[in-house]
């Protein structure tokens, strides 16, 4: 043991230079792009959008732990994302011509402080804070949801109708589908469909109900699919074509892409 301890290492361990340094691309193109400050805005507003979610997140799990009694304080990964996505936005800013505004600066002239308050004090602050009023992307985001809600059951309703061999489910797909409509309480050419559910829904529920033994799966009559077929594709039409009824929540939204 004494000859091993006395004896010379086989190696000697390199200390670490700074030069040795690789520097992580992994996330940058592989050819420089120049965008154009319209193409600016567009990705400043997708960075807005993704800090303001991850603002709320972290919001709410800081009041879960103000109501459980918990004080363990800011995520270490809502500090490692929300860097990372303010970085990113002072990096798009370089492809603005000179002189490149600061970041909050931008914000202000541009609109994306007003579509996004949590994210300008964020910003400023360093600190996910929520607002006392709603900013106007909330309702945005809840708006988009459930026209996509609309369009998507009404998508299926139409496909099972169409192509299944039992429509045991229709009554039921029918229920969600007006409960979804009647969020849209106001737009005159979704009022009359609901109105129309409702004066049709009894019918459908009574021809789904069948006694003839658990083989037998029900159809709903030639009638009563033609009817919920033109209701289905009025649905789509309408949500596809986005009446301006149906615009209120996003036109914010709207606005700033037409800048």
């Amino acid at each position: 043991m004494a000859a091993v301890s006395q004896s010379q290492p086989l190696r000697q361990l390199c200390l670490y230079h700074s030069c040795s340094k690789v520097v992580i691309n992994v996330k940058k193109p592989l050819q420089s792009i120049q965008m154009s400050c319209k193409q600016v805005a567009l990705e400043m507003f997708s960075l807005c959008s993704q800090l303001d979610i991850l603002i709320k997140g972290e919001v709410q799990h800081l009041q879960d732990q103000l109501a459980d009694d918990i004080s363990i304080g800011e995520s270490d990964i809502f500090h490692t994302f929300g860097t990372e996505l303010v970085e990113r936005m002072k990096e798009c800013l370089t492809h603005l011509p000179e002189p490149i505004m600061c970041l909050e600066d931008y914000l202000d002239t541009s609109g994306l402080s007003v579509l996004f308050p949590r994210v300008e004090i964020y910003i400023i602050h360093e600190r996910p804070v929520d607002m006392l009023e709603s900013p106007p992307m909330d309702d945005y985001y809840i708006h988009i949801g459930k026209l996509n809600q609309l369009l998507v059951l009404s998508q299926q309703l139409e496909d099972d109708i169409r192509h299944l061999g039992s429509h045991k489910y229709v009554a039921h797909q029918l229920s969600v589908l007006y409960k979804v409509l009647s969020y849209f309480n106001g737009c005159l050419s979704l009022d009359i469909l609901k109105r129309d559910i409702e004066a049709n829904f009894k019918a459908v529920k009574s021809a789904l109900a069948t006694n003839e033994g658990p083989r037998q799966e029900p159809l709903l009559p030639a009638h009563l699919s033609t009817w919920l077929l033109d209701l289905t594709q009025t649905i789509i039409t309408t949500v596809s074509t986005l009446p301006e009824e149906l615009t209120g929540e996003i036109m914010p939204v709207l606005a700033f892409s037409l800048l």
